[in-house]
């Protein structure tokens, strides 16, 4: 099956976020689990000081923990989606509602906007997916 290009860019912005954001859960995990703060990353905390703590919900091993499975789950779909799966385009957009209360509770610029792309581009692609 030829999968179209956009569903492709649509597999990568989901590894991009995934593996961008997901790779620094572990460290910070790490860091919590040692009784240490968590770290800053490229000059801001990672995962920390953010919406979830100005309403009294601290940065935590579980808290982390979720936000790295959905990372996880992020990935997946993004290999769903460079199959062509419709259960890729399923789980992306099902995640959507998830990840944003992460990224907003972490105060994460950037998913939300490669949220409403990747969207754009599942959607618009739809009939390709088998």
């Amino acid at each position: 099956m030829n999968v179209p290009a956009l569903l492709r860019v649509a597999a990568f912005m989901h590894w991009f976020i995934a593996v961008g954001f997901g790779v620094f859960c572990i460290p910070a995990i790490q860091n919590l689990l040692n009784g240490r703060d968590i770290p800053i990353v490229m000059g801001f905390p990672a995962y920390g000081r953010g919406p979830f703590e100005r309403v009294g919900i601290p940065t935590t091993v579980p808290l982390l923990a979720a936000f790295l499975l959905v990372c996880i789950l992020e990935a997946v779909a993004g290999v769903l989606l460079w199959g062509g799966y419709k259960s890729g385009a399923i789980l992306a957009l099902a995640l959507i509602p998830l990840g944003a209360l992460f990224w907003w509770g972490f105060a994460l610029p950037i998913p939300p906007i490669f949220a409403i792309v990747w969207t754009i581009l599942i959607l618009l692609n739809w009939q390709a997916l088998r």
